[in-house]
């Protein structure tokens, strides 16, 4: 951490400032799992202006340091609630990757050779939409689809799911955000009936019982974790995870269950909490139904199987129960650990269930929380025309549809009546050929999406392939027919929604390189050329189209029309919805949901949802024998790496090469020490990467970073069938000491 904090401050270039703190004249160690600390400005800029980070979900307040109006620096927000002067390493250096070489700075088409070759705007444009065009005549409407993302702001994807469904006549589109919520957002709309996460952040500062599963706060999300380290309660911090990661060595009791035996374990807590009469009766019976139902069903997962299964002992399961029972205000938090699962949906409404029979909902403190990923995940879930219609709407609720329609000056005949395909049927209908033109907007999946080895040669398949993306270099737009290049964070604005439902400003802050258009810009323009331009006379800038989401939230459990304008949410240091007209504070807000105990299903009643575990699709045997687990691996790099490589600092924060952590007793089996070559195969593929040698996973089981490229050649396209979001997090395969020959190159033979 010294040599880090050293380079830190070394980095002439990048000096960082802290516009106000007890210390501003050294470093200064922050607590918890980083201690950047702050660093001293030597040469003030002239200016400040403040906007809110564009990696995780967490969506800190950044300062903004201009000089001759463009940003030159960038730290942390001293007043904004959600981060109170903290941030991460992303967040320091998210001004970096704008500069990085490998921008795209011209639209790029690929010539009958190959070769990419520089193309003006209006003619990438006029090529793309003939090109979409002439397949939709040929193959029907639902033969054009588009790949989404949770990484740009509101107001571009809603312009991007109106224009594709209303006016390209699009049928099917998806986001990213498939990868990593899905299976929360249908746990909420069937438990809760809408898709609302309930919590703010000052709840991990007042909880006294804090259950985090899959969950690893210190690296995915350390400003929540920092948030936690200001808990004044010294709360009882509970990890469920398989993985000993660090927020499980920090934490007070760790239960190291067995991957993918969530269920039995969580409906064995229900069991003894039952059985033990430690349910909240009276909050059981005036808001939640299903409730005898549940009870008569986890009769039979008892402490002993859960035992079985999951590897906890009886006697700590019944001390969790304890524990929870005790609890006074009990939180549960959980993010890709569960969702990225073969029944990540019915494990979610697992941990709902408990905090539904012990009354944890609705208090300071409490709730069934699930902890978003990207920077406007929120965003993407509500308002892209994806899983459902803009503003939290459904296309097959005929009220909605004329809703939407009026709101927009639409015929109601121009919104379709279904939700369209999900990420992996796409995929699927590329394979089967009924996909035939496809358009990428600022997403990887060349690299993100599962059996990554799979995917390249499928986009090989389509007549024609747009990609938008602020590099020309990442893994996708090199196999693009089209090549767009798009502005990033700081280059453009709008709003983000972060995890606690916190809406945040983005503004523009630097000029984006060439000829690089804002999102918003290249769909406004998209809309011209594809003949359907006056539909969206109104959607003139971003906060134009803030306004036309307005009154589309208008009337749901997401309304924020109560928000006067961008400047309200910059003075406010973001808005959390709901608000509507008359609720805007005076100050910032710290707004949790179902303080009046009512929820969102029509008898403002919750529901218990429950269902029998199902068995792994791909289970361990003979050939396959170890379980590879997946998940970030560093605090300092975010996703594919798509931007945080570009920054010199957050590349010497994490190993460059593709590791994997492997207990110690089967390395000594093997003979393989730290540093030595491991070969991992799965019935995919096979790779070669660097052994960690570590205790923090279990034997049989070996964990790779998700952000290497590598990691993905090897995971299994099994999906949760409720939600359709993949399971990264288990998968069967073999690991053996490598041998020379294959260090030398992959092995991709399955």
């Amino acid at each position: 951490m010294k040599k880090i904090t050293q380079q830190i401050a070394s980095f002439k270039d990048k000096l960082l400032y802290q516009e106000s703190g007890p210390l501003t004249d050294r470093l200064k160690r922050a607590p918890g799992p980083f201690g950047l600390g702050q660093v001293l400005l030597r040469s003030k800029p002239e200016a400040t202006t403040s906007a809110v980070c564009g990696y995780c979900s967490t969506g800190c307040g950044l300062r903004v340091h201009l000089k001759n109006g463009e940003a030159v620096s960038l730290t942390p927000a001293t007043s904004y609630p959600v981060n109170l002067g903290m941030a991460c390493p992303k967040g320091w250096e998210a001004l970096t990757p704008l500069d990085a070489p490998d921008r795209g700075v011209i639209p790029l088409l690929k010539s009958k050779d190959g070769a990419r070759e520089a193309i003006p705007w209006e003619d990438a444009l006029k090529t793309m939409c003939s090109e979409f065009q002439a397949i939709q005549k040929k193959h029907g409407k639902s033969s054009v689809a588009f790949i989404s993302t949770g990484q740009i702001p509101t107001e571009e994807m809603a312009l991007l799911g109106a224009l594709t469904k209303f006016g390209m006549g699009m049928v099917h589109g998806d986001g990213n955000t498939r990868q990593c919520m899905a299976s929360a957002v249908v746990a909420y709309k069937e438990s809760f009936g809408f898709d609302a996460p309930p919590y703010t952040y000052q709840d991990f500062e007042e909880s006294d019982v804090i259950v985090l599963v899959g969950s690893n706060l210190c690296i995915a999300h350390p400003i929540m974790w920092e948030r936690i380290c200001r808990n004044p309660h010294e709360p009882q911090i509970v990890v469920i995870d398989p993985r000993k990661t660090e927020t499980a060595t920090a934490a007070t009791h760790h239960f190291a269950i067995r991957p993918k035996s969530d269920l039995v374990f969580f409906y064995a807590l229900a069991n003894i909490l039952i059985g033990e009469g430690w349910v909240d009766e009276d909050f059981v019976q005036q808001h939640t139904r299903g409730y005898l139902e549940f009870s008569n069903f986890v009769q039979d997962y008892t402490p002993e199987l859960a035992c079985a299964v999951s590897g906890i002992a009886v006697d700590d399961l019944k001390e969790l129960a304890r524990k929870i029972h005790l609890g006074k205000r009990v939180s549960f938090w959980w993010t890709m650990g569960v969702n990225q699962s073969h029944e990540g949906v019915r494990v979610a409404q697992a941990i709902i269930n408990l905090a539904l029979l012990t009354g944890n909902l609705g208090r300071v403190g409490t709730g069934a929380n699930s902890i978003t990923g990207q920077c406007n995940a929120m965003g993407s879930r509500l308002f892209s025309n994806t899983t459902n219609l803009l503003g939290g709407h459904l296309f097959e609720n005929q009220s909605h549809r004329n809703k939407v329609a009026e709101v927009l000056g639409l015929d109601q005949t121009q919104i379709p009546e279904t939700v369209g395909w999900s990420y992996d049927k796409i995929i699927e209908g590329v394979l089967s050929g009924d996909v035939k033109g496809l358009w990428i907007i600022a997403t990887n999946p060349a690299h993100s999406w599962i059996n990554r080895g799979h995917i390249k040669e499928m986009l090989g398949r389509l007549d024609f392939l747009v990609v938008q993306d602020m590099y020309h270099s990442t893994e996708t737009a090199q196999v693009a027919d089209l090549y767009l290049p798009a502005a990033g964070w700081g280059e453009k604005e709008g709003t983000f929604i972060n995890s606690e439902r916190r809406i945040g400003l983005l503004k523009k802050v630097k000029r984006a390189p060439g000829q690089a258009l804002a999102d918003f810009h290249i769909f406004k323009a998209v809309a011209q050329y594809w003949g359907c331009g006056d539909m969206f006379d109104e959607w003139s800038s971003p906060e134009a189209v803030f306004k036309i989401l307005q009154r589309l939230s208008a009337g749901m459990p997401c309304d924020f029309s109560g928000i006067p304008s961008y400047q309200a949410i910059d003075e406010q240091g973001g808005i959390q919805w709901p608000c509507l007209p008359g609720e805007l504070p005076e100050g910032p807000t710290q707004r949790r949901l179902f303080e009046d105990g009512k929820f969102y299903h029509l008898d403002s009643k919750a529901r218990f949802v429950f269902e029998k575990p199902r068995s792994v699709e791909e289970p361990i045997d003979d050939r396959f024998s170890f379980v590879l687990l997946t998940g970030r691996g560093s605090s300092s790099q975010w996703h594919t790496q798509t931007r945080t490589s570009k920054s010199a600092i957050l590349r010497k924060m994490s190993p460059k090469m593709a590791y994997a952590q492997i207990h110690p007793d089967d390395a000594k089996q093997m003979g393989v020490r730290s540093g030595q070559y491991l070969r991992i195969k799965s019935r995919r593929g096979s790779i070669c990467v660097h052994a960690f040698v570590t205790a923090s996973v279990q034997r049989g089981q070996v964990f790779m970073p998700m952000h290497y490229q590598e990691t993905n050649k090897l995971t299994q396209a099994s999906f949760d069938p409720y939600s359709k979001q993949p399971s990264y997090k288990f998968c069967a395969v073999d690991v053996r000491r490598a041998e020379h020959w294959e260090i030398q190159g992959d092995d991709d033979e399955g």
